[in-house]
């Protein structure tokens, strides 16, 4: 069972998923915002059903899944929906987050949050004890942005724009990990950092066994 919970965010295509991959490859669990974010919509969860009652049974499919096309387009037209949405499933998505966190074999485990920052950092999620920010200069974003999904640059850029700043990011990260496209040097971070959660965690139970 962990006992560190590290948080992990970064803007969109700043290389977040490569730094997971890294360190799953090192035997850390790592909690996914956007897998919680589908599970707690499932049918037979609380979620799901206050979801219906805002929105009515329509945004249900026949099987009583959630139509998550109509609903993003209903919430991406309408403001308030969206709050009104969030405030709905982001409960329910850092509840499953941690649960799982705390479940995990291993030192230490990772939730992986890509709105982290959106979501107030540390305010919003209290129970993570280290931010780590993965980053890339905003020119390598747009030109990933427009690789990846093949779009041009006037949409890569409002995609980002869509985000908070880097520097917001920045600002709540205790950790930075910087992702400009050399892989050798994010091999070496990611090893480095899984060092030292590892020694963070053994002194944290070395502490709570001395208690």
């Amino acid at each position: 069972m962990s006992n560190l919970i590290i948080g992990l965010t970064g803007g969109v295509a700043s290389g977040k998923s490569e730094v997971t991959r890294r360190f799953e490859a090192l035997g850390v669990i790592v909690a996914d915002a956007d897998v919680a974010a589908r599970a707690v919509v499932e049918p037979g969860q609380p979620a799901l059903a206050a979801i219906a009652a805002r929105f009515g049974t329509g945004i249900l499919l026949a099987d009583g899944r959630l139509d998550r096309r109509q609903l993003r387009e209903l919430v991406f037209a309408d403001m308030q929906a969206r709050r009104d949405l969030e405030a709905i499933t982001h409960p329910a998505i850092r509840v499953l987050l941690r649960e799982q966190c705390l479940a995990a074999p291993g030192p230490y485990a990772i939730a992986a949050i890509p709105l982290l920052a959106e979501a107030g950092g540390r305010a919003g999620y209290p129970w993570l004890d280290r931010i780590v920010v993965v980053d890339a200069p905003v020119e390598l974003q747009r030109a990933r942005l427009m690789r990846r999904d093949g779009v041009d640059e006037a949409l890569a850029q409002r995609m980002i724009d869509a985000q908070v700043t880097r520097e917001a990011r920045l600002a709540i990260a205790d950790e930075v990990v910087v992702n400009d496209g050399h892989p050798e040097h994010l091999d070496a971070r990611v090893a480095e950092l899984d060092a030292r959660f590892r020694a963070m965690a053994k002194k944290g139970t070395e502490a709570i066994n001395r208690d």
